[in-house]
């Protein structure tokens, strides 16, 4: 089969979705945020080692006019089209995939994402799409889809489609619930040439750098897992449950990306695998076994509650650099209402024990909360800056943005029964971050800005300046500068545009 991913070159007012790999949505003016879609590669990788011819393009990232994105795909000639969907875009993404079956019904037109895993049938009704795969294990159901389109195999759980009846008329069916029980060793290292890995990177890494997703979902050592109300990816994709591939797994995409070159990989699971500590010191010995201890950057998401001394000590010890970790609010009160599992006072020792240790911290802060005040949303800017006051290290940093419960999850399920959305369930093309869509006590986007702008503060410039120790950390200042300045643009004024 000939198979497409897509990513369409959607934008607004001249800036672009953040659409691939995004658990949070929005039209921005920065140019440097081009997060690289793991999964999506790992399907596209494992379609082609099975034979089948595969095109990857990414109009967003790539910022194609719709003409050459058109030329291309066309050009190409599809037998099936991969298209992740996020609720922002789904209208235009129902028009994108009318337009592909007018052109042609023969082609098969696959969604896959978050947003059709809490409403698969709505696209049916809205669209000509094919087939719908559901949960956040999609490579494995494309797999499992493709094998069912040539050799007739059995679909998994998880698969919606469309069944004729009689002449033109069609019945929804489904093959059940999707299930999380795959075995991530199966995946394959991901093919980077074939998935344009250096077209994709962010501000705050050094380049080259690589996207990986050791495990999937928020896994936590207190049991079970994360659940926070708010978090898309982990109800929808992961059932709040955590898994984790093998640290050998692990190793084979890490070999691969040190031949290519790569400085530094960023772990883009929810809280990277440093809820597994036994996980962690097979992985050390692995790198340090294959001579490979030193010779790249590791990079990951956190929680806060997962940094103790011990544990920051080894990640210094395994080459790591910068962890992303949410602090969402400074209020335990908000902390408790959206499920988060952990206190301010466990982040902000986590933070500082991971900075104790040498570690630089990415902070991601949201605001705009229905039951806070602006008492709260002072402590959330106070916490803030004194996280990102202390022992400030080139490379730290930190991004806010205003709260947005996408359609299905918990907090978006409370603020319809409770009255607090601002704009209709359906309206889903107002979910893109540039108006609140959730009543707040307080200006939202002026606090945003507010938040994001203590990196330009004097005190955090010289802190940062004074530990410059290379060329490297040079460039990361200087990106670093240019991606903040593009997300101001996304507040000027104190309005989200």
């Amino acid at each position: 089969m000939r198979i497409a991913f897509c990513y369409p070159p959607f934008s607004k007012n001249g800036r672009f979705p953040n659409l691939p790999q995004n658990r949070q949505f929005i039209y921005t003016a920065s140019k440097a945020v081009k997060l690289y879609p793991v999964i999506m590669a790992t399907a596209a990788t494992w379609l082609k080692n099975l034979g089948h011819k595969v095109l990857w393009l990414d109009g967003i990232t790539r910022r194609l006019d719709w003409k050459i994105f058109e030329d291309n795909l066309s050009s190409f000639n599809p037998d099936l089209i991969v298209l992740e969907a996020k609720a922002p875009i789904m209208k235009k993404l129902w028009e994108e995939v009318n337009k592909i079956k007018k052109r042609n019904e023969k082609i098969k037109v696959v969604l896959v994402g978050d947003h059709v895993s809490y409403f698969p049938e709505e696209s049916f009704k809205e669209s000509k799409v094919d087939f719908i795969l559901t949960g956040g294990d999609y490579d494995f159901l494309l797999v499992n889809l493709t094998k069912h389109l040539e050799k007739c195999e059995k679909l998994e759980p998880g698969i919606w489609y469309r069944e004729k009846i009689q002449n033109s008329k069609f019945k929804i069916q489904n093959s059940g619930r999707f299930k999380l029980d795959h075995d991530l060793d199966k995946t394959p290292v991901i093919d980077r040439q074939l998935t344009c890995w250096q077209d994709y990177g962010e501000a705050y890494l050094h380049r080259p750098c690589a996207y990986v997703m050791f495990g999937r979902g928020c896994g936590i050592r207190k049991g079970n897992s994360g659940a926070c109300t708010f978090c898309i990816w982990q109800h929808a994709f992961w059932q709040c449950s955590a898994r984790l591939m093998s640290p050998k797994r692990a190793m084979a995409e890490v070999k691969n990306l040190v031949k290519l070159g790569v400085k530094e990989i960023f772990d883009d699971t929810e809280s990277g695998a440093l809820w597994n500590y036994q996980w962690l010191e097979e992985f050390y010995r692995l790198l340090k076994k294959k001579e490979i201890l030193g010779k790249v950057i590791f990079s990951s998401n956190a929680r806060g509650d997962q940094l103790d001394k011990k544990t920051c000590r080894l990640l210094k010890k395994l080459g790591f650099r910068l962890l992303k970790v949410g602090l969402e609010s400074g209020s335990n009160e908000t902390l408790a209402k959206i499920n988060k599992k952990e206190k301010i006072e466990d982040i902000i020792q986590g933070v500082k024990n991971a900075k104790n240790a040498g570690l630089r911290v990415m902070l991601t802060v949201m605001v705009g909360y229905p039951w806070e005040d602006e008492n709260d949303v002072w402590k959330t800017e106070e916490v803030t800056r004194e996280l990102m006051l202390y022992k400030t290290r080139v490379g730290d940093c930190l991004q806010a943005s205003v709260i947005i419960p996408y359609p299905g999850t918990p907090l978006w399920q409370e603020a319809r029964r409770k009255g607090w959305l601002k704009v209709g369930p359906h309206e889903y093309e107002k979910y893109d971050m540039s108006k609140p869509v959730l009543n707040s006590q307080y200006a939202a986007e002026k606090w945003c800005q507010k938040i994001w702008s203590i990196q330009k503060e004097l005190k955090f410039v010289l802190k940062s300046g004074l530990t410059v120790s290379s060329i490297n950390d040079c460039l990361l200042l200087i990106r670093g500068a240019g991606s903040l300045l593009g997300h101001l643009k996304d507040y000027r004024g104190g309005k989200v545009v």
